[in-house]
C-alpha cells in the first residue's frame, strides 16, 4: 500500500514540516528547566503548573489569531478557514484536548511515582512503538528496514541519555502511568495526522488553541485541589518563568508540532519529538553547570542520527515526486 505524499496532503513542504518538528522537540525540552526553577522558587505543584500552561497558551494564541484577523482585515489577504464540518470539528477538539491532557498530567504523576530517568524513558521509548504501530494499522503507514533501524537508533540513544546515571526506581504504579502517557501522546499524533492526509489540514494555531482551552477546563479542578496560586518570595522570579513556558514550549511549539506532524509519517514525528530529552540535556550543561558525560555524548549523537536518518527518508520520496512531476512538464 502506498502512502500518499505528506506535502500535498496539506500543501506544506516536508522539509518545513521537518523544521517546524525540529523547533518544537528542542522548545519542549526547555520546559523541563523551567519547571524545576518554578517548583525551586516557590510551592506550585505540577498540576497547576499544567494548568497556567495551558492557560497562558491558549491566551497567547488567542491574541496570535486575533492579530491575525485584524491584518488580514487591513490588507485584504485571505485568513486561514478549513472546511471541516462542525461535528467532526467538534471530536477533533475534544479528542486531541482529552489525550494530550492526559499525556501531560499522566507524565507528571508517573516522574512523582518512578522518578525522572524511569518516567521518562517509558512514556517517550513507548511513544514511537506505539505510534508506528498505530499508524500502521490506523493510517497504513510503513517504516521500512531503514525507519525500523532509526526508531531502534532513537530508542537506544534514549535508554542511554537518560538512564546513565543509573538512579531510577522502577514503581509498578509509575510504569502503568507512564504508558497511559505515552498513549495519550501517540493518539494526539495520529488524530493529527490522519486529519492532515485528508487534504488541507485544520488550522494549527487554532488547533493549538482549542486543544489547550480543553486541557485547562480539565486541569482546573486538580489544580484547585494542589492549590492553584504559588507562595513564593520571589515572585517577578517565578511570573517571568511562567511567562516564558506558556509562551515557547507552549503556544509557539504545540502551533509548530501541529502544523508539522500533519505533512510527514507519524512515526517520523515520533523519533523527531525525542529531540525534547536530547535539548534539556544540553540545556542541563550549558546553563545549569551539570557534567558532561560521555553518555550523554553518546546518547545524543545515536538520537540525532536516528532523526538525521529519519528526515532524510522522509524528503527523499518527496525530491522524486517533485522529479517526476517535472519530467511529466
Amino acid at each position: 500500500m502506498s502512502n500518499p505524499s505528506p506535502a500535498a496532503a496539506v500543501g506544506l513542504p516536508v522539509g518545513r514540516s521537518l523544521c517546524y518538528l525540529v523547533v518544537a522537540g528542542v522548545a519542549w525540552g526547555t520546559a523541563g528547566a523551567a519547571a524545576s526553577l518554578v517548583f525551586e522558587a516557590s510551592d506550585l505543584g505540577p498540576l497547576a503548573l499544567s494548568f497556567w500552561r495551558c492557560l497562558g497558551g491558549l491566551l497567547l494564541l488567542a491574541g496570535a489569531l486575533a492579530l491575525r484577523r485584524r491584518r488580514a482585515a487591513r490588507t485584504g489577504a485571505a485568513v486561514p478557514a478549513g472546511s471541516e464540518p462542525r461535528r467532526r470539528r467538534v471530536w477533533r477538539i475534544l479528542a486531541t484536548g482529552t489525550c494530550l491532557t492526559v499525556f501531560q498530567s499522566a507524565y507528571f504523576a508517573a516522574v512523582e511515582q518512578t522518578g525522572l530517568a524511569v518516567g521518562t524513558v517509558i512514556t517517550l521509548g513507548a511513544g514511537p512503538v506505539l505510534i508506528a504501530l498505530g499508524a500502521r494499522v490506523t493510517l497504513g503507514e510503513r517504516l521500512g528496514r531503514g525507519g525500523l533501524s532509526a526508531v531502534a537508533g532513537a530508542l537506544t540513544g534514549l535508554l542511554v541519555l537518560v538512564m546513565a546515571d543509573g538512579s531510577g526506581t522502577v514503581r509498578p504504579l509509575g510504569v502503568v502511568l507512564a504508558l497511559v502517557s505515552a498513549a495519550g501522546y501517540a493518539a494526539v499524533t495520529l488524530i493529527t495526522r490522519r486529519l492532515g492526509r485528508g487534504g488541507a489540514g485544520p488550522d494549527p494555531l487554532s488547533t493549538a488553541m482549542w486543544t489547550f482551552v480543553v486541557g485547562a477546563v480539565g486541569l482546573l479542578p486538580p489544580a484547585l485541589a494542589e492549590g492553584l496560586l504559588p507562595h513564593t518570595a520571589e515572585p517577578l522570579r517565578v511570573l517571568g518563568l511562567l511567562v516564558y513556558v506558556a509562551a515557547v514550549p507552549t503556544a509557539l511549539a504545540y502551533a509548530l508540532y501541529f502544523a508539522g506532524a500533519a505533512g510527514v509519517r507519524a512515526a517520523t514525528v515520533s523519533v523527531i519529538m525525542l529531540l525534547e530529552p536530547v535539548s534539556a540535556a544540553v540545556l542541563a550543561v550549558v546553563a545549569l553547570n551539570e557534567r558532561l558525560t560521555s553518555a550523554t555524548v553518546a546518547g545524543t549523537a545515536l538520537l540525532l542520527a536516528a532523526v538525521a536518518g529519519l528526515a532524510r527518508q522522509e524528503a527523499r520520496p518527496a525530491a522524486g515526486r517533485r522529479g517526476a512531476a517535472k519530467a511529466l512538464t
